[in-house]
């Protein structure tokens, strides 16, 4: 049971208290603590009694640290909360907010504000944050001359417009006059490499700034008791593998894998719409070929930080050859010299890098751009490997201690040579018995609606695998809701992923309707936005009638298109302008009724 200390609640209110918030989980705590710090904000406004008779209302937010996060796939949520316990540990006041559960009218009031946020795809804001990056831009963004802020972006630098939204916001608040106190930190996909540091900064300007504040009493958060898994990202469980089955056709150019791994004993849990991490190893094939390419030897030792391996080792397990990124592109046009590669980098290029990292790997700019490495430099330079996220396709309700994906083996020729996707080549390589090193990643804003109401799922290609499981978990529990799924590939008779079970789903009553759209089975392309938009009144029926919206699958093409067709559908026939659908749309996201889990 959560204890309440120096509360000024009576044995009854807090027995209710700790009832209220028992069983929530935290997206639910977030947005409770939220409603009731605006309830009392709304009482404080209204009493009759003068600001000099509560100066310690009027201090609060003085003594106070708040941070924000902005997360798509929890990053920014593990360490805004990470910053959050230090700031605790360190006897500061502070506050954990998720970017669509704070209050904006508080902004003006704030004091110290910390901010962490990544950027999607191309220089697109997380769904949580999407209304307060339009607030922040906006019109009636207050003036901010008494704030001191810092913002922490996460990015993925194989993207041209890296860590795009935290440059954005950093910016903006110092045009509205606020105080910045440290440089944005930008962090790549290895994250620590950035974070640490950067949260060791804020700590220190945090003390700074809060220790000649006013004291608040200390107060135990309310919140539900969790423990720290055993298993996590920095120490994965090592998954035996039971299944690695090819669920695509002979016919078919794709390779997509049914992948079941045991995770008896690990005392792992997971829920619908949550992913697996997966830390792979570079295929050796790959090792080989760019220690060939710049004639180095792999036998060779390095050190880097506080590990000293071979070179060998280190482009295996420690360092990420399939991914090109700006970084690595940025000191091979140094090292090179070449102006067609330092043209490249130009803004102006911004989309001829985009297209050229879309297709090149790390061993393409090696050889079409020879220049010589040092193993030393090579280490230092190339990114760390970081673990790939997968949506989890089963319920543990059903599958008990297993979990299960659904992987499109990335493998393709440039130029007659074999290039692939890191991990997809890792896990389509190992056998049954073998093992994989494995992490539970929650999705909290990708979950089931806690109440029985009706689902739409838009899930093209693997982007199906987390309806798989939405699924499951219904009909394992029964729920009253309706499910409709709208699937999509390339043909019906070799890309129909999981084709049994939707039909036995749908002859069960588990699925209530089916749509398909196989885009080369005819003349013209049919994709899922195509049925969305035929199907536009009754999507639209749902929809206003209460139902949630999940998209899952490509973040380039798909999700935009199928935001679009929404958009169009709400305005035909919600009978609204396409501004006013699109700000229908965004109270949806904010709602936690459109989610998407888009890469």
């Amino acid at each position: 049971m959560t204890a309440l200390t120096l509360s000024p609640l009576t044995e009854d209110k807090q027995a209710l208290a700790v009832r209220l918030i028992d069983g929530l989980d935290t997206a639910a705590l977030h947005w409770l603590s939220g409603y009731v710090a605006g309830v009392a904000s709304q009482r404080l406004a209204g009493a009759k009694a003068s600001h000099a008779e509560h100066p310690a209302a009027a201090t609060e937010a003085q003594a106070r640290l708040t941070v924000l996060y902005g997360s798509q796939t929890g990053n920014a949520k593990r360490i805004a909360e990470d910053l959050g316990r230090r700031a605790t540990s360190a006897g500061l006041a502070v506050r954990v907010v998720r970017a669509d559960a704070y209050p904006t009218r508080e902004l003006k009031q704030e004091r110290l504000l910390y901010l962490v946020v990544s950027t999607q795809g191309d220089a697109e804001p997380p769904d949580d944050s999407r209304a307060l990056v339009e607030f922040l831009n906006g019109a009636r963004a207050p003036k901010l001359e008494g704030l001191r802020y810092a913002v922490l972006g996460l990015g993925d630098s194989s993207y041209p417009q890296f860590c795009a939204i935290g440059r954005q916001l950093d910016e903006r608040l110092a045009t509205l006059g606020a105080q910045r106190l440290l440089p944005t930190g930008e962090a790549d996909v290895d994250l620590e490499t950035v974070t640490q540091p950067w949260l060791e900064q804020a700590l220190q300007q945090a003390r700074e700034q809060l220790k000649t504040s006013t004291p608040l009493a200390k107060v135990t958060t309310l919140r539900t008791a969790r423990s720290t898994p055993t298993w996590h990202r920095e120490q994965p469980f090592a998954a035996p593998l039971l299944l690695n089955q090819r669920i695509t056709g002979r016919d078919s150019d794709r390779d997509v894998r049914h992948i079941e791994l045991s995770l008896e004993g690990s005392g792992l849990r997971y829920t619908p719409g949550d992913a697996l991490g997966v830390w792979p190893t570079q295929a050796p094939e790959l090792v080989e070929a760019v220690l060939d390419t710049l004639h180095l030897d792999g036998a060779a030792t390095v050190r880097a930080g506080t590990d000293e391996l071979p070179l060998r080792t280190w482009l295996s397990e420690r360092r990420e050859l399939t991914q090109l990124t700006r970084p690595f592109f940025a000191a091979h046009a140094e090292r090179s010299g070449d102006t067609r590669l330092q043209d490249f980098l130009a803004p102006a290029a911004r989309d001829q890098l985009a297209d050229l990292f879309a297709r090149w790997q790390v061993l393409d700019l090696l050889r079409r751009h020879p220049v010589e490495w040092t193993p030393d430099a090579l280490v230092a330079a190339l990114r760390p490997l970081a673990p790939r996220l997968y949506s989890i396709a089963s319920s543990q309700s059903v599958v008990g201690e297993e979990v299960h994906l659904t992987v499109s083996h990335v493998d393709y020729a440039i130029d007659g040579d074999a290039r692939w996707g890191a991990a997809s080549r890792y896990l389509a390589g190992r056998a049954e018995g073998e093992s994989v090193p494995v992490f539970i990643e929650a999705n909290e804003r990708f979950h089931l609606p806690a109440d029985d109401r009706d689902i739409i799922m838009i899930g093209p290609g693997t982007g199906v695998a987390p309806f798989r499981a939405f699924v499951q978990e219904r009909a394992e529990h029964a729920a009253n809701g309706r499910n409709w799924l709208l699937f999509g590939n390339p043909h019906f008779q070799s890309d129909f992923l999981y084709q049994v079970e939707w039909q036995q789903a749908l002859k069960n009553g588990q699925l209530h309707r089916l749509d398909l759209a196989f885009s080369r089975d005819q003349a013209d392309k049919v994709y899922v936005q195509h049925r969305l938009r035929e199907q536009g009144r009754r999507l639209y029926e749902w929809l206003d009638g209460g139902a949630h919206l999940y998209v899952c699958g490509d973040a380039s093409r798909m999700a935009k298109d199928v935001h679009g067709a929404l958009i169009d559908i709400v305005a035909e026939h919600g009978q609204r302008t396409a501004e006013d659908a699109e700000a229908w749309l965004n109270q949806l996201i904010q709602q936690g009724r459109y989610a998407r889990d888009v890469y």
